[in-house]
Formats: structure tokens, C-alpha cells, sequence
């Protein structure tokens, strides 16, 4: 992918732009189990929240090509023959649906993984076409349709104790917040 491309994929990932109907994903502890599984439905999650998602997939894609993005390139052996090409393959044409291939995408990741603490595993998937000018300089559909997939790996830290409000005693009080991806 060029910068271009990346950009491309980034400006997807606001509200009013996206195609991406479900996230998945899991939630693992430090010692590499899952204990939460994520399936959930973009348009029917209030606004606020999956704008909080849109915008940890946009960050799986900030940086630059070469040094927070890198390109990894596979030789035809590996893509012909590997199993994790395959996986990854069926995954994109699965559109993520499969959740027999979605559970061994994570136990590939979580096992390629040398994190310390709890994280979560978010993965979005999206089919756009790259749209093109007419001879009257009108926008129309592209000619291919792409699909893609994005996972993000967002560690998850303990919250810092707050000053809250409660309105039922009508006084503040120290609050812990969560945990926080």
C-alpha cells in the first residue's frame, strides 16, 4: 500500500463514511486467555461509542510507510502454500462472519504476541469501490470492489480514581474509572 491508499482507508473510518456494519473482536488477560468476546453492530451502538471505535481503527493507521506502517512482503511460496495466507484469505472473503475462523485468527495472534497486561483484539471489515470521473467529470462507480479487513491490538490500563458527582446524594465523591482502552 502507498500513503495514498492508507489515507484512503483512514478517511473510511468516520461515521458518516463507513460501510463497516459489525465489529468483532476479543478481550484477552495477561495471561493470553480470553475472557470476552466482542460481536457487535455498528448502527445500532450509540453514536458516541462507535465513534470511540471508529477511532481506534483509524489510529491501527496513523503514522507513516516504513516506520509505524510497514510493509510486509510475502514471496509466492508463502502465499501459496501458507497457512496463515489461507486464514487470512478466508477471513477477508468471509467478510468476518465465520467465528470458527475469527477464534483462530486470535489464538494466532494472542500467540504471536509478547504483550504484558490485559488488551483487546478489534477487527473491522469494509467492501468499497474507488469511484471515477466520467467524460462529463461526474463522479461514478469504480470497476473493481475492493475488500479489506483491519485489527488493531489496544492494550487496556487501569483507570486513575476521579472526583464524580452523584446526584442522588447530591455531593462528589472519589470514583475509580475502569479499565481504559
Amino acid at each position: 500500500m502507498n500513503q495514498k491508499e492508507v489515507s484512503e482507508l483512514r478517511r473510511r473510518f468516520r461515521p458518516d463514511k463507513n460501510a463497516i456494519s459489525r465489529i468483532y473482536g476479543c478481550y484477552v488477560n495477561g495471561g493470553g486467555e480470553i475472557v470476552s468476546e466482542l460481536d457487535e453492530s455498528l448502527g445500532t451502538m450509540p453514536q458516541e461509542e462507535a465513534e470511540k471505535y471508529l477511532s481506534l481503527l483509524k489510529k491501527a493507521l496513523s503514522g507513516t510507510l516504513g516506520k509505524n506502517l510497514i510493509d510486509i512482503v510475502f514471496s509466492t511460496r508463502q502465499v501459496a502454500d501458507s497457512p496463515e495466507h489461507r486464514l487470512l484469505s478466508d477471513l477477508r472473503h468471509s467478510g468476518l462472519k465465520d467465528r470458527s475462523l475469527r477464534q483462530a485468527f486470535y489464538q494466532r495472534v494472542i500467540g504471536s504476541l509478547d504483550l504484558e497486561g490485559n488488551y483487546l483484539l478489534l477487527l473491522a471489515g469494509d467492501e468499497y469501490d474507488v469511484p471515477r470521473r466520467g467524460t462529463d467529470d461526474a463522479l461514478q462507480p469504480g470497476d473493481e470492489v475492493f475488500s479489506y479487513f483491519v485489527c488493531c491490538v489496544c492494550p487496556v490500563k487501569n483507570g486513575r480514581n476521579e472526583l464524580g458527582y452523584f446526584p442522588g446524594e447530591n455531593e462528589f465523591h472519589s470514583c475509580a474509572a475502569a479499565q481504559i482502552v
